[in-house]
């Protein structure tokens, strides 16, 4: 054969598996709204730095009419581009191809693309659109799951990992995406659950929509498992470009640091008046996070769940950062069941990049209740503090307000290793807020009294300016300065560039046991 004519079926076999599933199907795909696997590619890479691998492959399976039934590709396309010019390794089921579904040929593409993001240090994504397992397969399907959750496991920690859901995710395929470090999810379109509204309504007689069960609304405000939403594929990609933006590619890495515009020792006079003077009184963090941050931009992760704690990615002087800070508009700033895991696990994630972690502390304790009692809050509040106490990232807190009894400890405290600890004036570092504390130790002199009123008042003054301050912490070298809080955002860049060459270990193991 003439070379002519094999660079002909190169270019025909080129164009089938380009092509998918067919033309049919590629228009089906348009008409729910979702992008196919390749255009979905296209615009999550830098512009033509995509090489497709294993283009070619084609399942093997021979039973229930699939000899006949083969296409270029199988269910995925595979590869790596550039993100930000960036090396990135992406897999996307192609939903146009039996439905996305993970047949062992498909197992074996996407595990080759994630042992090479392992191998060669970079980051691996799944743009997840899939029926789930190839039934005609059967075992080998599953154990294509098997196969992919094995490296999932095995590079956490080691490369960053994002799961986009653009389409459903059912059964053993939902637990690939779990256990990756975050999850994207389109509204209206992708959907998460274990079995679908047909078994449920069979079993439980429960009638539930496919969105009600596991759409991105659900998942964002319910259980927690979406970390970010998005309107469409397109607003979806853009987002994942965003975040990848502030990782390093891998944990032997130091945090990116991009161009900076913003004057490093800017002051914000505003920042003098968001706490009110009324302790009783909420304010918005997000306020102080906007105005000390580069440029004002915060890309905020679970903005939905558990908004009690706000956790999110920033830059400082053009060096990326995680804040963990509480949010005393919801719930006063309450640690609750929810916001441990929450904030827990990102902490967990930052330190496992080499990401400093800068904390906002207004934090009232722990939510009391029955319902937190059954639900566990101790043993989940302990993530918290296991996360903060593990953790040998760069870590620089700001009491604002408010830090009474334990949860004083668990935020970045100096106990848990944290390396600059700052206090705004209005702090206020005790065991619980003044109002309780005077009922407590001065319960017999109040009942006592002959104005029992004005002798509270009085006390809980005196309460006040001898405790409730940052004063008694910073005496005591718990807190190492008290600032001015419209010097805040040059003091964070001043204690991150001091840590910037910052050294700590654990003691050697195989691993901790975290309460899980």
């Amino acid at each position: 054969m003439a070379i002519e004519d094999k660079m002909e079926s190169l270019t025909k076999h080129r164009a089938e598996a380009k092509l998918g599933g067919g033309a049919k199907r590629i228009e089906a795909q348009h008409e729910k709204g979702k992008l196919t696997a390749r255009e979905r590619i296209a615009l999550l890479c830098d512009e033509g730095t995509f090489e497709e691998l294993d283009a070619f492959v084609a399942h093997r399976a021979t039973e229930f009419g699939l000899a006949d039934k083969k296409f270029l590709g199988d269910a995925v396309v595979t590869g790596y581009g550039n993100i930000h010019g960036r090396l990135t390794y992406v897999f996307a089921q192609d939903f146009t191809v039996f439905g996305g579904s993970l047949s062992e040929v498909v197992s074996h593409k996407i595990c080759k693309v994630m042992d090479m993001a392992v191998r060669n240090g970079a980051p691996i994504i799944g743009l997840n659109d899939s029926g789930g397992a190839r039934i005609q397969e059967g075992v080998l399907s599953l154990g294509g799951y098997g196969d992919i959750f094995l490296r999932n496991t095995l590079a956490s920690g080691v490369i960053p990992q994002i799961s986009v859901i653009m389409g459903p995710a059912a059964g053993g395929a939902v637990y690939s995406p779990a256990l990756t470090d975050f999850i994207f999810m389109v509204k209206g379109t992708g959907q998460m659950y274990i079995t679908g509204p047909d078994v449920i309504k069979a079993v439980t007689g429960e009638e539930v929509t496919h969105e009600q069960l596991g759409g991105a609304m659900t998942h964002a405000t319910m259980s927690g498992v979406c970390h970010f939403m998005a309107e469409n594929d397109q607003d979806c990609l853009e987002k994942v470009r965003r975040l990848l933006s502030y990782f390093p590619q891998n944990n032997m890495e130091e945090t990116p640091i991009a161009p900076v515009s913003d004057d490093s020792n800017r002051i914000d006079q505003e920042l003098l008046y968001i706490v009110p003077e009324d302790p009783s009184k909420a304010y918005n963090m997000k306020e102080v996070i906007w105005r000390v941050v580069d440029n004002g931009e915060f890309m905020e992760v679970h903005e939905h769940y558990a908004a009690n704690i706000i956790t999110g990615f920033a830059r400082l002087n053009g060096r990326s950062v995680g804040i963990v800070a509480q949010q005393p508009s919801v719930a006063a700033g309450v640690i609750d069941i929810d916001a441990s895991m929450k904030g827990a696990r990102f902490v967990r994630f930052l330190d496992c990049f080499n990401i400093p972690i800068i904390t906002l502390t207004d934090v009232p304790g722990f939510m009391p209740g029955t319902d937190q009692e059954y639900g566990g809050i101790i043993k989940h509040g302990a993530k918290m503090i296991y996360a903060y106490s593990e953790a040998t990232v760069p870590k620089v807190s700001v009491i604002t307000r408010k830090a009474y009894g334990g949860a004083y400890v668990v935020m970045s405290s100096k106990h848990l290793r944290g390396d600059i600890n700052y206090a705004w004036p209005t702090a206020e570092i005790a065991v619980m807020g003044p109002d309780g504390a005077v009922n407590i130790i001065y319960r017999d002199t109040i009942a006592k009294s002959e104005n029992p009123e004005e002798t509270r008042r009085n006390l809980i003054a005196d309460y006040i300016d001898k405790f409730a301050n940052p004063y008694v912490a910073a005496s005591l070298g718990y807190i190492d300065d008290v600032i001015d809080p419209r010097e805040t955002r040059p003091k964070l860049i001043k204690a991150l560039e001091m840590l910037q060459n910052k050294r700590d270990t654990n003691p050697p193991k195989k691993h901790g046991n975290i309460p899980l």
